[in-house]
């Protein structure tokens, strides 16, 4: 295996700093190349003078002289700021590989960028696939590069897939631990708090993601994202609550039978799988063990509680703009109860009046998507 050349975007969140661990237990097989972070200044200039890359983005254009200043002796790092920067950089032909880490819808223009630049693209930001899938996976078409995903469940999919090329998917089934939730009613959540929505039984994940988690809309846009990788129509997807978080994913073809990817809830094994693919890289993480495990469950999710689900099945049938009006909604909503200014509920209540009321296009193009974006984000102000 060639030295693969790796653009990590988001390198200093939860799938950012797991990536750098994989490069660091995987020595000569990857060069960083680009790392960028939205605003954590202090941590990308220590990840820029451990691996030395070619170029940093900070998007947070305040922290650029801070940056310049402290890698000035470091002139083979170009400091750059902003979100043109960050288009920029993963088009340069010294990157083979680009990871979007980034959160939410600020990862799709530049993971655009990319697509269209004939970059491998390692996919942590499912957003891109939620607001935009039909314009993603024609343009991947088009400019011949591969999405990688990294997110666990869509790689387990991914690994069921390999060497099935020829054989039908009759569904897949997606799998979700329920969250830190699991089992309560609508009268218990009434008064969650922040706190207990950040305590994820299984995963170490970023507060955006983990919220997303505990609300089931992490599975709603996991979905979504679903339909678009793996070419899907609505009635093949499937979810399932699996408390233990050791079966990923599962794959279900034409004859009946099932494959599943099973292994610890560690994210740095997905990351591996596809910054590495088509190879699986040896490693020292820790091994799953049925006799830890004897038991696993499954069981249907609460939707009549968790509305999230729901509402992404049905923005994802009704199509067009309708799953970027449910990113954006969310997105806001989310980071409201963050701010402790909406409940762990009316996170869904915000998310079901934008669909309402944000204007629908059946047949949006990239422009639409910032037009929409900005309207339900506004909207959802306005809500709150």
């Amino acid at each position: 295996m060639k030295t693969k050349s790796l653009a990590l975007l988001g390198a200093t969140g939860s799938i950012g700093t797991q990536a750098l661990e994989v490069v660091r237990q995987q020595p000569g097989r990857f060069r960083v190349a680009v790392l960028t972070a939205q605003r954590n200044a202090a941590l990308l200039l220590a990840q820029a003078r451990e691996f030395r890359p070619a170029a940093v983005v900070i998007g947070e254009e305040s922290q650029y002289q801070f940056l310049k200043e402290a890698l000035a002796n470091q002139p083979e790092t170009q400091v750059l700021a902003g979100a043109a920067a960050l288009a920029e950089v993963v088009t340069r032909p010294d990157v083979d590989v680009v990871l979007t880490a980034l959160v939410g819808y600020a990862g799709l223009l530049p993971t655009v960028a990319a697509i269209r630049a004939g970059k491998d693209i390692a996919l942590a930001n499912k957003e891109t696939l939620v607001v935009a899938g039909e314009l993603i996976t024609g343009l991947v078409r088009q400019h011949g590069g591969r999405l990688l995903p990294v997110d666990s469940e869509h790689s387990a999919i991914f690994q069921c897939l390999v060497g099935e090329e020829a054989n039908p998917i009759e569904k897949i089934i997606l799998t979700a631990s329920g969250g830190p939730f699991r089992g309560r009613d609508r009268a218990a959540l009434a008064t969650v708090t922040k706190a207990q929505a950040l305590k994820h039984p299984n995963w170490d994940m970023g507060a955006k993601i983990t919220i997303d988690s505990a609300s089931l809309m992490n599975k709603g846009l996991e979905v979504i994202e679903a339909k678009w990788l793996f070419n899907l129509t609505n009635e093949q997807i499937e979810v399932v609550v699996h408390p233990q978080s050791i079966v990923h994913s599962l794959v279900q073809f034409q004859d009946g039978s099932l494959k599943a990817q099973l292994g610890l809830p560690d994210m740095k094994l997905p990351i591996q799988y596809a910054l590495g693919f088509p190879e699986r890289l040896g490693n020292d993480f820790p091994r799953f063990s049925f006799l830890a495990y004897p038991t696993l469950t499954f069981e249907a999710p609460d939707t009549a509680t968790f509305r999230n689900l729901p509402l992404a099945f049905a923005a994802m049938r009704r199509g067009g703009n309708a799953p970027c009006i449910l990113n954006a909604a969310n997105e806001v909503a989310v980071a409201a109860f963050l701010r402790e200014q909406v409940s762990f509920l009316g996170m869904a209540d915000v998310v079901e009046s934008c669909l309402d009321r944000v204007s629908y296009l059946a047949e949006p193009q990239l422009a639409d998507y910032a037009a929409t974006d900005a309207e339900t984000r506004r909207v959802a102000a306005e809500l709150l």
